[in-house]
């Protein structure tokens, strides 16, 4: 019986399980991750409005993981041996015949100040700090924004932040307060998001300048302070700070011989596996990946990354097979709370469909659709 490790428990990971299972009911599976818990990171946006709470995006597994016929290992990976035959942990080794590495990225947290802002996608309690934090103002200046990974293009995540500052706004005019707020968006780049395409950055920044957004582009961040975002270019006083930083890979890559890339993911060839390793693959955020300029870090990419990932894995377990790789596909709808727009670029083409009630609709139902296998 062949045994293959996943690492993490994100939407990479998850994918890679399904997938694996779905084409080897023998293979004998381990999930290596400290919590049997998945978190729907892209509705995060709904806490502050209280269109979600914690516990609707907070799935357990273990029911998941017993149906599939998966071996939970509950511990943090510290670290590989034996050209990846066996994953290190502090809760003891696991040996396999493949892995595939799905364990997700980090945020890099080395701006002076950091501990000023908060950062949503790090998880259900950042959201509901944003949301109490929010409720207990009365009014002021909120500064939302994002930054990169100087060395790796690909590693931001700025999607989440404009689905953030228009919520906000949305959710602000409900509460007959906005006039009360003063919103900031704030980049380092003169057009911010454009991996979306310049239509898709177009639409953004005249859609900040109607809901009566103010911008600070093109300046270096350099530090955050308890009450204001300091940049080269001046000073954003500010009762709120909420930042997405750029991301980098796992923390362990390194001491485990993984080749990394100039921005510290893990490098891997157009089928997802592992440079200079048997039968380890990456999928997801922890991985770097040859594509095009614009190549995104979303949820669509992991799941895409995963199937390939398992499909080779499965097939160098099986003697050799046909190589499978995936395709570069940017596919998002930024919501508003009341109204989503779609965004989709891929290597033949890019377009932005326009505000839309039932774009807001399709992302709330695409999110229970995607849920449904792991409930329960």
């Amino acid at each position: 019986m062949k045994r293959v490790t996943v690492l993490g428990a994100g939407f990479a990971a998850l994918t890679a399980l399904r997938e694996l299972r779905k084409r080897d009911a023998s293979l004998e599976i381990t999930l290596v991750t400290p919590r049997a818990e998945f978190v729907y990171l892209p509705s995060l946006i709904w806490i502050p409005s209280r269109l979600r709470e914690g516990k609707d995006l907070r799935i357990d597994l273990k029911g998941f993981l017993r149906r599939e016929r998966i071996e939970w290992h509950a511990g943090q990976v510290t670290g590989l041996a034996d050209g990846g035959r066996r994953v290190i942990t502090d809760q003891g080794e696991v040996e396999n015949d493949g892995l595939i590495i799905a364990s997700g990225g980090r945020f890099i947290r080395k701006l002076p100040g950091i501990e000023n802002a908060i950062t949503l996608c790090e998880g259900v309690e950042a959201a509901e700090k944003i949301r109490d934090r929010l409720e207990a103002l009365d009014g002021g200046t909120i500064a939302v924004g994002f930054g990169g990974n100087p060395n790796e293009p690909s590693a931001v995540r700025g999607g989440p932040v404009f689905e953030l500052l228009f919520g906000l706004d949305t959710l602000l005019r409900r509460q007959k307060r906005r006039d009360k707020f003063r919103l900031v968006f704030f980049n380092p780049a003169a057009r911010p998001g454009n991996r979306l395409g310049e239509a898709a950055v177009d639409r953004l920044l005249d859609r900040m300048f109607k809901r009566g957004i103010e911008t600070h582009l093109a300046h270096k961040l350099e530090r955050f302070e308890a009450d204001r975002v300091v940049t080269e270019g001046g000073e954003i006083p500010a009762d709120l700070i909420l930042f997405m930083p750029g991301m980098i890979g796992p923390a362990w890559a390194e001491a485990a011989g993984l080749p990394l890339s100039p921005g510290g993911m893990i490098r891997a060839n157009a089928e997802c596996a592992v440079e200079g390793f048997e039968r380890v693959y990456v999928a997801g955020d922890s991985g770097s990946y040859p594509g095009p300029d614009w190549a995104p870090k979303q949820a669509h990419m992991a799941d895409l990354q995963a199937r390939a990932a398992a499909a080779n894995l499965l097939g160098d377990l099986g003697g050799g097979a046909a190589r499978q790789g995936f395709r570069w596909e940017l596919i998002c709808i930024i919501d508003s709370l009341d109204r989503g727009v779609l965004v989709y670029r891929d290597e033949k083409r890019a377009f932005v469909l326009p505000p839309c009630r039932l774009l807001h609709y399709a992302k709330r139902a695409f999110e229970q659709i995607y849920l449904r296998p792991y409930r329960g």
